[in-house]
């Protein structure tokens, strides 16, 4: 396994691996989920490469860009163990040379429940994300469904500037609880972990609700009535899975999606629907 930081370095490398080339854009901090990524590019591809880059750019200036947490080292290791070909870990000058200047707007699909709460949030990863297509060249991206917003709008962005790669999207790893895994789940207190499950029941009892036939202002009512008094929601709701705009109906391809703070952490999570 190669570990590189320059861009050129990365170029020189991912140019020669055998192809298909899966690659598996984190930001570190690896779990089970991350895991699960690579473990599905490494049975389809030939070559599998993955980046570790905490990305300023999808960080407004209040969020927790400098606590969030880091482990370069401990990641290499695991994506080794994983069967990953190159790791690319550039710092924040080599993405983001001085001068830098040029940004992709997403639209209005980045306007809509992330993008509302975190107007820049998804002009920075898409931004990223194609800087990084850009370098390695894969032939498939492979991303979790747990970040449901992030994958639609990468995918429109793809689609809508004609990059030749194909997007594969893996289901979402979980604690046995239901708790979906993520980086952030660190930033738990014990008291804010045992609540945190509530977020997924409600989803769960959102989507019972609906296909049941209740209204959907009714189910939405229902479901969070099951979170811990401890969550803050800030939305709850059905939408259409291309276009991330709310529906009425539980119509397939469709996401129940949901996002609420347990203190100061701020979890995300969804169920795809999928008839």
């Amino acid at each position: 396994m190669h570990i590189v930081s320059t861009i050129p370095q990365a170029r020189a490398l991912f140019e020669v691996l055998p192809r298909p080339l899966g690659f598996i854009p984190t930001m570190g901090a690896l779990h089970e989920g991350h895991l699960a990524l690579v473990a599905r590019a490494r049975d389809e591809s030939a070559a599998v490469g993955a980046s570790v880059f905490v990305n300023p750019t999808q960080f407004a200036a209040n969020e927790d860009l400098e606590r969030y947490p880091r482990d370069l080292q401990g990641d290499c290791v695991k994506l080794q163990r994983g069967g990953v070909d190159v790791i690319f870990a550039p710092d924040a000058q080599a993405m983001y040379p001085d001068g830098f200047s040029s940004f992709v707007e997403v639209g209005e699909m980045g306007t809509r429940f992330e993008g509302a709460i975190r107007p820049t949030h998804f002009r920075g990863v898409a931004t990223v994300v194609l800087k990084l297509l850009n370098i390695v060249r894969p032939d498939v991206l492979y991303l979790g469904q747990k970040d449901a917003q992030q994958t639609a709008i990468v995918r429109r962005a793809l689609r809508d500037l004609d990059l030749p790669v194909a997007v594969a999207i893996v289901p979402t790893e979980r604690e046995p609880d239901g708790l979906a895994r993520s980086s952030r789940n660190v930033y738990l207190t014990p008291e804010e972990r045992a609540a945190a499950p509530t977020l997924h029941r409600a989803l769960q009892a959102l989507r019972l609700a609906m296909a049941g036939g209740r209204a959907k202002a009714d189910a939405i009512a229902a479901a969070r009535a099951l979170l811990s008094p401890l969550a803050e929601l800030d939305y709850l709701d059905v939408v259409d899975a291309d276009s991330f705009e709310p529906i009425e109906e539980l119509r397939p391809p469709a996401f129940v999606i949901g996002a609420a703070r347990f203190g100061a952490t701020r979890l995300l999570d969804n169920l795809w629907i999928d008839g």
